[in-house]
């Protein structure tokens, strides 16, 4: 194990806001290491490759979401760090076809966001479509990675923190973002599209003002607060909202083969690994700016 990313999936599975986890477990899901070891039938890997296990750490194959290559909705799944035992560790098993291999231009530290972070903020920017002018609702170890990735499309980004947290927004301006301010402030201009990241279901009616005529908001969340009642006018107008689960090993191929063509550059606070309560301690108050690794 080289590193291991701390993410707000985590703290769910560490809360007891997830249903049927495996317990007890060992957290992680954001896993950077090499190859020690091989089981039967592994092909395509070599001892002491770099790769990296992602969040989805197996799928049945045969239900039909996997029949439909729709294998993030699986029905017989499992979850590294959550339902199949995770990273805050010093080795870890892993399903082989799952492994992403990462070469070896960047660091274990820098990569490691990227597995869950970068790739549910990709298939987040996937579902919220094409449109020019986009909102991240929290801006943290997602937020800071997806940014960069609307940027270089040649996207506009209105950055949403907690009210209040003016470094956050410094955070996001330095990154590039057109506009920064509170989740209870008014965006600028309308947004094409919308997705939140915070776990707060009463930023979704706030979200819905604020994307234009059939616009769309994503959730990216694996959890969130309960949604609030809203008026209907608010979603009328061929407004969407979406919800996002899991990944695909084809999200995972796509966004990592593209991510060194950004240059996409991580925000990251060096835990050791006997530290990994503090880290999730850290997160659960906000005092990150970007996203917390830990590292043996």
């Amino acid at each position: 194990m080289g590193a291991c990313g701390v993410c707000r999936t985590d703290l769910h599975v560490v809360d007891g806001e997830l249903a049927h986890p495996q317990v007890p477990i060992i957290s992680g899901h954001e896993i950077v290491g090499r190859i020690d070891a091989f089981g039967a039938d592994v092909e395509g890997l070599q001892i002491g490759e770099h790769v990296g296990i992602p969040w989805l750490g197996h799928t049945c194959g045969v239900c039909p979401f996997c029949a439909a290559h729709r294998e993030n909705l699986c029905d017989q799944p499992l979850f590294t760090g959550c339902t199949c035992d995770g990273g805050f560790a010093t080795a870890t098993n892993a399903d082989a076809r799952f492994a992403f291999p990462l070469g070896e231009s960047s660091t274990d530290e820098s990569i490691a966001p990227l597995l869950y972070a970068g790739l549910i903020g990709w298939r987040s920017l996937t579902i919220a479509g094409d449109g020019k002018h986009l909102g991240l609702y929290g801006f943290g170890a997602a937020a800071h990675i997806l940014a960069q990735v609307a940027i270089w499309q040649g996207r506009s980004v209105f950055a949403f923190t907690r009210p209040g947290d003016l470094a956050a927004q410094a955070f996001a301006r330095g990154l590039g973002a057109t506009w920064a301010g509170g989740s209870d402030e008014t965006s600028p201009q309308p947004l094409d599209a919308a997705i939140i990241f915070a776990p707060i279901g009463d930023l979704v009616p706030s979200a819905l003002k604020a994307v234009r005529k059939g616009g769309r908001v994503v959730c990216a969340g694996i959890h969130m607060s309960d949604i609030p009642a809203f008026p209907y006018r608010l979603l009328w107008e061929e407004r969407q909202l979406l919800s996002v689960a899991n990944l695909t090993r084809q999200d995972g191929v796509d966004f990592l083969r593209l991510a060194p063509q950004i240059g996409i550059v991580t925000k990251t606070t060096r835990y050791r690994l006997q530290e990994a309560n503090q880290a999730l301690a850290d997160l659960r108050a906000g005092r990150l700016e970007g996203a917390a690794v830990l590292v043996p």
